[in-house]
């Protein structure tokens, strides 16, 4: 039976190591997951695969042995790419690596048909049930089959994948996401103010959502940019702040920008203890755990925490900035992208006596 070895890597994170042996044939083969369930999956149906060759006489071929498959090519990617590939497009392409047979063939015998089973397949996973995430997995592989020729040699054709993503978009099984206009009304946010600052005169020691929400509300920053920014990189007496490796079309890992701080953020900042390095040193993902926590608890419905980044930005627009001032809040560099985050829906300052902004600063 195989063995799995939890492992600890350099940032924390857990790595499972699924390891076979059969000393009567001197074979052994292992490999790395990022899950135990996943390493214990592989394991049992190599075994069975090995076995049955053992059976049948045959010395099991090494897998440096057997033809290149899109699993190699998916590992090799994530390996040697020089620039960095996010979190979130990392995990994809390891579950594809890890949980679907298209993974296990060989380079040059993927066609463009295999790719639309792929896709098909993915509206069968739990939790996935759009046709725009379905667009994001086949957006990431495709990375893969654009690079994987010239880079390494791997026989893996660019051009099915082009005809794949064309065939499944007109049929529907990928598809842009629609457009979000959702934002928070007064009510709402009151209701998440209470709640957060219930949770920490409970505890002292929790996150301090509502000065997170206010922050990200009146800053317009995405929740990872807010958990990265440092006190080194806070410029009060300019009212701005660095904010590194900020997402920007076309540059992967995102580009250090200079953004403007809308009043009340530096109040906000200001309000925050100096203990550690960074401003707001939470866990990005934790902030967003926690307020989709609080919007099922209260009852609000289709409100995400990316939604605050919206209202800040319609907010702007409401009392009057301009496309170049908007811009320099908000880190955009086209208006084509800004236009995404505008909702103007009145005139004039909703929040001008908002009571929280005394009790976050």
């Amino acid at each position: 039976m195989a063995s799995i070895i939890e492992r600890t890597r350099k940032d924390g994170s857990k790595s499972f190591l699924a390891q076979i042996i059969r000393r009567a044939s001197n074979y052994q083969e292992s490999r790395t997951f990022d899950k135990r369930k996943t390493a214990e999956t592989w394991a049992k149906n190599r075994e069975k695969e090995i076995d049955k060759e053992i059976a049948a006489g045959r010395t099991p071929k090494k897998r440096s042995e057997k033809r290149v498959t899109l699993a190699d090519a998916i590992d090799k990617y994530i390996d040697e790419s020089m620039t960095e590939i996010g979190k979130t497009k990392a995990q994809v392409l390891r579950t594809i690596r890890d949980e679907y047979d298209i993974s296990q063939m060989p380079c040059d015998r993927i066609a463009s048909h295999d790719i639309v089973k792929f896709v098909q397949q993915l509206h069968d996973r739990p939790g996935l049930n759009s046709a725009s995430t379905a667009l994001n997995y086949l957006s990431h592989l495709s990375g893969v089959f654009s690079t994987a020729r010239p880079l390494w040699g791997f026989a893996l054709d660019a051009q099915a994948m082009k005809d794949a993503q064309k065939a499944c978009s007109a049929m529907g099984f990928v598809s842009k996401p629609d457009e979000r206009t959702r934002r928070p009304t007064l009510d709402e946010l009151d209701k998440l103010m209470t709640y957060f600052v219930r949770a920490t005169e409970a505890n002292p020691r929790t996150m301090p959502m509502h000065k997170v929400v206010a922050f990200a509300l009146f800053s317009t920053r995405r929740q990872a940019e807010i958990c990265r920014i440092t006190w080194e990189d806070y410029e009060p007496d300019e009212q701005r702040v660095l904010v590194r490796k900020m997402k920007n079309p076309g540059e992967k890992g995102g580009v250090d920008t200079w953004v403007e701080l809308p009043d009340p953020c530096c109040a906000i900042i200001d309000a925050m203890p100096k203990k550690k390095d960074r401003i707001f040193p939470y866990n990005s993902d934790t902030v967003s755990r926690r307020f989709t926590e609080a919007c099922k608890f209260l009852g609000i419905e289709d409100l995400h925490f990316h939604d605050l980044r919206h209202e800040g930005t319609s907010r702007l627009a409401e009392i009057g900035r301009t496309v170049p001032q908007l811009a320099s809040a908000t880190g955009h560099k086209a208006w084509k992208s800004l236009e995404r985050y505008t909702h103007v829906r009145q005139l004039g300052d909703k929040y001008e006596c908002w009571e929280w902004i005394e009790r976050v600063t």
